[in-house]
């Protein structure tokens, strides 16, 4: 199995040093210059591990580590500075894994990736989600991004196809407005409830046969949605 290591720094000669040293150990690799766009690339893609840097402008690495953990348990290596002391500590407090100062030593970087993705998998962290999801007459492509109802293709906007993915990974939970916006938007819920009610209104409309009578999207009054079977 390749692991996907993502990589986030502002300093360009940096990521691409750690591009070198980890390609050569055949890892994927994925590169970010913000807090924010690493977290965006996080929410896309099946990343295994993060070297995330803590000084970057538009959201630094400790802030981008406190949204990352919200969600996910993949092991986060803070690249730090020997003056970045307090900042090493704070991290390590607030879930990172492990931190290397810089100038990189190429060994010891390819020793602790290795040595956190080795726990991680142990730990049953390397699970990967399905790429074929299938509930009742709908079926989820998420390599190819493609679905069908009883065999006909839907187009879905991201964010319904986004919604709908979430739902479909996790049969039969209840997802609040709040939880689907967070998720999907990567956004601080404020006015999320008439948002996500809009998405799940046109997700209805394409998917069942009957919206007003749904057979897989379901609402449970006050709580929020969930996907059903698909049973009459």
């Amino acid at each position: 199995m390749a692991y996907n290591v993502l990589i986030c720094d502002d300093e360009k000669d940096i990521v691409s040093a750690l591009k070198i040293y980890l390609s050569s150990e055949n890892y994927n690799t994925f590169e970010a210059y913000t807090g924010k766009e690493a977290l965006r690339i996080i929410e896309k893609h099946d990343i295994h591990l993060v070297l995330l840097d803590i000084m970057m402008p538009e959201m630094d690495g400790l802030t981008a580590m406190v949204k990352l953990r919200e969600k996910y348990n993949i092991p986060v290596i803070l690249l730090t500075a020997k003056s970045e002391d307090t900042d090493k500590i704070l991290g390590l407090n607030i879930g990172a894994d492990d931190y290397i100062t810089k100038p990189f030593n190429p060994v010891e970087v390819l020793a602790r990736v290795k040595s956190q993705l080795r726990r991680y998998m142990q730990l049953g962290g390397g699970n990967v989600k399905p790429s074929h999801l299938v509930i009742g007459g709908i079926e989820m492509d998420d390599k190819a991004k493609t679905v069908t109802v009883d065999g006909e293709t839907v187009y879905l906007t991201p964010k319904e196809y986004e919604i709908l993915k979430l739902l479909m990974e996790n049969p039969g939970q209840v997802f609040s407005p709040k939880d689907i916006y967070k998720r999907v938007w990567n956004e601080n819920p404020y006015g999320s409830e008439s948002t996500v009610a809009v998405h799940i209104r046109h997700l209805r409309e394409k998917l069942e046969i009957n919206p007003a009578e749904p057979r897989y999207l379901k609402v449970v009054w006050g709580q929020g949605y969930k996907m059903e079977g698909g049973e009459r």
